[in-house]
C-alpha cells in the first residue's frame, strides 16, 4: 500500500474508534489530513472548499467536539484524501499517455 492508502485507513480506524483517541490525537489526524488535502488541491489545480474550512473548524475547537463531529470529520477528510488521490492519479496517467505518443 501507499503512504495515501495508509493513511486513508488510519483516518477510517480512528473514525471508527474516536471514542478511544485522546483529543491531541483527534486533532493531529485532521491537521494532516488538512496538509494533505491543501497539497493535493493544488497539486490537482483544484481551487480551495469549503471542506477544508470545515475540517479547520473541527479541529479548530477540537476539545469542544462530539465524538459524531470528529467522526463525521474524519471520515470525511479520508473521503476527500481518496478522491484526490484517484484525480491525481488520473492526472498522471493522461499526462503518460500524452507523452507516450512522442
Amino acid at each position: 500500500m501507499s503512504a495515501t492508502t495508509d493513511f486513508i485507513a488510519e483516518l477510517v480506524r480512528a473514525a471508527n474508534q474516536v471514542d478511544k483517541l485522546a483529543t491531541l490525537e483527534k486533532g493531529r489526524l485532521l491537521q494532516r489530513s488538512i496538509v494533505i488535502i491543501r497539497d493535493g488541491r493544488n497539486e490537482a489545480g483544484i481551487p480551495p472548499a469549503d471542506g477544508v474550512i470545515d475540517l479547520q473548524t473541527v479541529a479548530a475547537s477540537i476539545d469542544r467536539r462530539s465524538d459524531n463531529e470528529v467522526k463525521t470529520a474524519l471520515l470525511d477528510a479520508a473521503d476527500m484524501i481518496r478522491t484526490l488521490k484517484i484525480v491525481l492519479e488520473a492526472k498522471t496517467e493522461a499526462a503518460g499517455d500524452c507523452l507516450g505518443g512522442i
